[in-house]
């Protein structure tokens, strides 16, 4: 216990107790784990990568549309007809046939092809600030999941000891209880205060088990031999003023809105294009055979500049610009809200990142008291002075303070996780993991031109 004890206050309590594991992996380890397998993760990763495919789409609007058409059947024709004064009778069978092809291209819309486009584009940047989000999102619950198997371990562990110390002090309580140092009082005190040990320490070992499936849920393997976390402060900016100015412009919720901003202006202008002129051009050409008993083969081209200009579509032009102008104002409001909520999350996290300091040091100097006060509680006992539910009462003091020194460490590296979520830092890249980066700008760029095919870029 003695060994225990001053090894508790020295570093992570998991670490310390019992007999030491052999490290199977690291907080690193679990992030890289939990980034490139995280299934919800590579979900979003998709999704993004289907956004992407808005751009060429946007993009269409610039090229001309090429159709085929062919044709071909039966036609019997039966005409009396009057020509030069004469009765002219023709009848007879045919099998028209015709191949055609017809290309349009547009020439002006309203810009809002060129809208279309850029509104395409700042819905990509968007849905790669969405990613981000749940990047973060994914690598502080890998973080979070990894330091509370941690705790939970740990925990355990403190619990053990404790049964095992309990056990002992019944068995030396009975040893006085025969004889007659001490009461049946004594004993049952010390039998109550085990069970109640058993009770803590089957109560930790069921909240072990669930954080071993949540781990296995969120990290994608099994827990095994893990290191000590640490806290990531150094990648953290020095004050709470400098760490607001960065949320307010790196957070990705934040730049998402502003995004979200910049679509909502683009839709606005995309409906007021609906009221402009509208100028197309079309070439057409077509091989006919047998059109007409009279006529055994025919070739037609054509080229056609056409202006449409709308005057009245019954109002829902305007209804259109009207609602996008409204959900413009929206996403302004918005914005101010996802500030405000982020500088919130900010401040808290590092209110709570500095109490977590705060904690582990009097967390530490609780457990050096209770050790001394046990101690001191154990020797005026064996003198008579003290009486066992004293000695039981500064035995579940100690270990009360020992399950605090594993909270305060669990919730001091958690704290400073949870600050570089919330300005927007926490990336492989600033974390500095061994690990390729999903970069999303690839296959925006291996799809952003192209004209035809129906494979995407991984072959499928």
């Amino acid at each position: 216990m003695k060994r225990i004890t001053g090894l508790a206050t020295a570093g992570f309590v998991l670490a310390c107790l019992g007999p030491v594991p052999v490290l199977a992996d690291t907080i690193e380890a679990a992030l890289i784990r939990a980034y490139k397998t995280n299934p919800q993760l590579n979900a979003q990763r998709a999704s993004v990568r289907s956004t992407d495919e808005s751009v060429p789409q946007a993009l269409s609007g610039y090229r001309p549309k090429v159709s085929v058409t062919a044709s071909g059947g039966y036609q019997y024709t039966d005409v009396n007809s009057v020509v030069a004064g004469n009765n002219v009778h023709l009848s007879g069978s045919n099998y028209p046939r015709a191949i055609g092809v017809t290309a349009t291209q547009t020439l002006f819309n309203g810009n809002q092809t060129a809208n279309r486009t850029r509104a395409a584009e700042s819905q990509v940047s968007s849905a790669r600030e969405g990613l981000r989000v749940l990047e973060q999102s994914v690598l502080l619950s890998a973080a979070t999941i990894y330091m509370d198997y941690l705790r939970d371990s740990a925990t355990v562990e403190v619990q053990k000891s404790n049964v095992r110390v309990l056990e002992q002090t019944l068995k030396q309580t009975n040893d006085r209880f025969n004889v007659g140092e001490v009461t049946r009082t004594d004993v049952a005190q010390s039998q109550a205060q085990l069970a109640a040990g058993n009770t803590q320490l089957l109560t930790a070992e069921s909240n072990l088990t669930t954080t071993r499936a949540n781990y296995r849920r969120i990290i994608g393997s099994e827990p095994t031999g893990l290191a000590p976390g640490s806290p990531v402060d150094r990648f953290l900016p020095s004050t709470l003023a400098q760490a607001v100015e960065l949320g307010l412009t790196e957070n990705p919720n934040v730049t998402a809105a502003m995004f979200g901003i910049d679509v909502s202006f683009l839709n606005v202008k995309i409906n007021e294009g609906a009221l402009f002129p509208t100028v197309t051009l079309q070439a057409n050409a077509q091989q006919g055979y047998e059109q007409s008993i009279t006529t055994p083969k025919q070739f037609t081209a054509s080229a056609l500049a056409q202006v449409s200009i709308p005057i009245y579509q019954g109002g829902a032009e305007y209804s259109l610009i009207r609602q996008s102008k409204e959900s413009l104002a929206q996403q302004r409001l918005n914005l101010e809200q996802v500030r405000d909520q982020t500088r919130a999350t900010i401040v808290q996290a590092w209110g709570q990142l500095q109490a977590g300091r705060a904690q582990v040091a009097s967390a530490q100097a609780q457990v050096k008291a209770s050790e001394i006060a046990l101690n001191g509680v154990r020797e005026e006992a064996r003198a008579g002075q003290r009486t066992t539910l004293d000695v039981l009462n500064a035995q579940q003091a100690l270990v009360n303070a020992r399950v605090s020194l594993v909270t305060a460490q669990h919730d001091r590296v958690v704290a400073s996780y949870s600050v570089l979520s919330a300005i927007g830092r926490l990336a492989p890249q600033v974390l500095g993991l061994k690990t390729d980066v999903y970069d999303p700008s690839v296959h925006y760029q291996q799809v952003r031109d192209s004209w035809i095919g129906v494979r995407t870029p991984d072959g499928r």
